[in-house]
């Protein structure tokens, strides 16, 4: 790291969790990111100000009016701009070193099983189970650890699924994929505007803390957010018997 580097990240590198060398690898780590919205804005911005040195970012949908009461990676001077987009320049105005791919498409199995494999971490920021599933499915069969995020009204949820533990269970295992569970969207339901930059930062953070190695992560527990009485639960899980994503019958 140069002086300009050692002087940006002094604060990561006083702690001994960190240190130069934790710096360093986030550095030298890839993050894929998909989604830019809620979620995906806190979670990309503390990526990048932390200097993880190649993010990717994917996201189809562009920024409207209405995404700005939470998604704080955009401004009004970027509505009509795709989001993708929109955050890689909000992360090169904090932090020009951070190299950023914006991919301003709806990765489909096909496209993720390229990019997970690619990456050294995965945040899904997305909104629907369909690419929820995608993207664990990608992760397991490359043994790249997810952290994935929910929130809708005041409820909001995270946790890691680390397939390079044999132990650690999969998203599928907690939701299986032939499950029918209700789509909400924000859209239509509604959202309480802080409760995505808590459960995006803290995607964020454990995402830091498994490039790193710091332990320990939030694997084989989930945390539960009630944002109404700012009261989180913890539910310990456990890898499904079965399960035909990272437990098929032999």
């Amino acid at each position: 790291m140069n002086d300009d580097q050692l002087l940006r990240y002094s604060r990561h590198i006083l702690l001994d969790e960190i240190g130069i060398e934790g710096q360093q690898r986030l550095q030298d780590a890839h993050a894929l990111v998909i989604g830019a919205g809620g979620l995906g804005s806190p979670a990309l911005l503390y990526l990048g100000t932390a200097g993880v040195g190649t993010i990717t970012v994917v996201d189809h949908d562009s920024v409207d009016l209405t995404n700005l009461q939470r998604q704080i990676a955009h401004d009004m001077a970027r509505v009509g701009t795709p989001k993708a987009e929109s955050a890689a320049r909000s992360i090169a105005a904090i932090n020009p070193g951070v190299r950023v791919h914006p991919l301003i498409e709806r990765a489909d199995a096909q496209r993720l099983d390229a990019l997970v494999r690619q990456a050294d971490v995965v945040l899904d920021c997305s909104d629907n189970f369909a690419t929820r599933h995608a993207v664990n499915r990608a992760c397991v069969a490359h043994r790249k650890p997810l952290v994935a995020g929910a929130a809708i009204r005041f409820d909001g949820q995270i946790s890691v699924y680390d397939s390079r533990d044999e132990a650690s269970p999969c998203y599928a295992c907690l939701f299986p994929e032939d499950a029918a569970f209700e789509e909400v969207a924000c859209s239509t339901m509604g959202v309480f505007a802080p409760l995505v930059g808590i459960v995006g930062s803290m995607q964020a953070a454990e995402a830091l803390k498994l490039l790193i190695g710091i332990t320990p992560s939030l694997a084989g527990r989930l945390q539960m957010l009630d944002g109404r009485a700012m009261e989180w639960t913890e539910i310990r899980l456990a890898r499904r018997e079965g399960c035909p994503v990272c437990s098929p019958p032999r």
